[in-house]
């Protein structure tokens, strides 16, 4: 069975489907690239596995369990993390603080014990904090954790976004153009990143326009275009698809596509 199972997903906004029949399965302990041209329906998708929108027509299931209807704190509580492309970092607080507001999700102590200081919430506290210094020694950013968000590097900036989906415990984790900006040495040490948080035994989704890096980096791709799956399979087998080139064609893309 496997982990995610996206099951012939349409999302209508009006007349137009972003998303139309898409179906796809990721397996635990792989990273999926999910690719294609702007516009192609990729970040509705995730919108709709993370609950953000219902879909018009389909079922997502995560480890067996429909979770179609689910809303998007739900669905994370569950174990689906989500890194977004745009900025969500609290720029005005330090990087230690951001990765403990990600715990939110996790804190398990009423806000009447937790208002009152009582022992349970000290002793949770506590273990949230020790929690964070792990995710943040993980994640290459404990020498930084008393820095100014806004203060970071854009790419450190990007990792703390990671590690923020990190404090709530994902088994699965979605990324949002996560090489978006990046120059190239800040682009290998993501993607040494992302390899690491898979190792550690987080399954990973990958929406991207780096398609170089998608190629080096996933175990399968998965290609949109107008809302449809065109195409699924590994990186060599996208890579000489030719109803793939073609959605590709007149883009940037199209030679790093046919380059890897």
């Amino acid at each position: 069975m496997a982990l995610l199972e996206v099951k012939n997903v349409t999302k209508n906004f009006g007349g137009l489907a972003a998303v139309s029949e898409v179906d796809l399965d990721v397996n635990q302990g792989e990273i999926l690239g999910l690719i294609g041209p702007n516009g192609a329906g990729k970040t509705t998708l995730f919108n709709v596995v993370t609950g953000i929108y219902p879909p018009s027509t389909g079922k997502v299931m995560f480890e067996g369990r429909d979770i179609t209807r689910l809303k998007a704190h739900q669905i994370a509580q569950l174990g689906i993390g989500r890194a977004f492309q745009a900025s969500t970092l609290f720029m005005r607080l330090s990087v230690f603080d951001n990765v403990f507001n990600g715990f939110h999700l996790k804190y398990r102590v009423g806000a009447w014990r937790a208002f009152l200081h009582t022992p349970g919430a000290r002793i949770e506290e506590r273990h949230i904090r020790e929690k964070v210094m792990e995710i943040l020694e993980f994640m290459g950013l404990a020498a930084s954790k008393d820095q100014l968000a806004q203060n970071l590097p854009y790419g450190h900036q990007k990792t703390l976004g990671v590690s923020i989906a990190l404090a709530t415990g994902p088994r699965l984790l979605l990324l949002d153009e996560p090489l978006c900006g990046m120059h190239p040495e800040e682009t290998s040490a993501v993607l040494g990143l992302i390899q690491k948080v898979r190792d550690s035994g987080v399954t990973i989704v990958l929406v991207e326009h780096n398609i170089e890096a998608v190629m080096r980096l996933c175990d399968r791709i998965v290609v949109l275009t107008q809302g449809r799956k065109i195409a699924e399979g590994s990186p060599q087998e996208i890579s000489e698809n030719t109803e793939v080139i073609e959605a590709y064609l007149g883009t940037d893309e199209e030679d790093d596509l046919i380059a890897a």
